[in-house]
């Protein structure tokens, strides 16, 4: 069964809003940002906390001066895709810093990972000292990302 989603109004959403901007804002801050004194901001920030909504807080990291400016979408066909297989092939990408993200996906192929990388030579030798040596990798189709266009966009603004 799906989980629901609590009912928000203006004043958590616009929380949710200056948090997802500002992991670190102060608490005085965020208060005079939504309109609220600090003791209830809190309660609602907790509250949030409690439902799920906020699951953490982390630091927005600068990828190309740590992992590269290249982003590669990259799309994997596995050789089977009983559960076994997916699971192995999910712990073995889980542990390769340079994949910043991984999608199982329905259509031509099975998984979607976007992986950073400082250079063509790079992802080369990713592709074959890494993805190809995961047992069941059948297939890997590669494209590369010319910018960015649109981060941190969440449901609700």
């Amino acid at each position: 069964m799906a989980e629901s989603t609590p009912s928000l109004d203006k004043v958590d959403i616009k929380i949710l809003k200056v948090l997802a901007e500002d992991g670190r804002i102060s608490w005085r801050d965020l208060a005079d940002q939504v309109g609220l004194s600090v003791t209830p901001v809190l309660r609602r920030v907790k509250a949030l906390e409690d439902d799920g909504l906020i699951r953490g807080y982390s630091a927005d990291l600068d990828e190309p001066r740590l992992g590269g400016s290249l982003s590669i979408f990259v799309q994997v066909s596995l050789e089977k895709q009983e559960a076994d297989a997916l699971a192995r092939f999910e712990e073995e990408i889980s542990l390769i810093p340079q994949v910043m993200s991984c999608f199982l996906m329905t259509g031509d192929y099975d998984y979607q990972l976007r992986v950073v990388m400082p250079n063509l030579q790079a992802f080369h030798l990713f592709l074959t000292t890494k993805l190809a040596t995961i047992p069941g990798v059948a297939n890997v189709k590669s494209s590369f990302a010319l910018k960015s266009v649109l981060l941190r966009k969440s449901p609700l603004f």
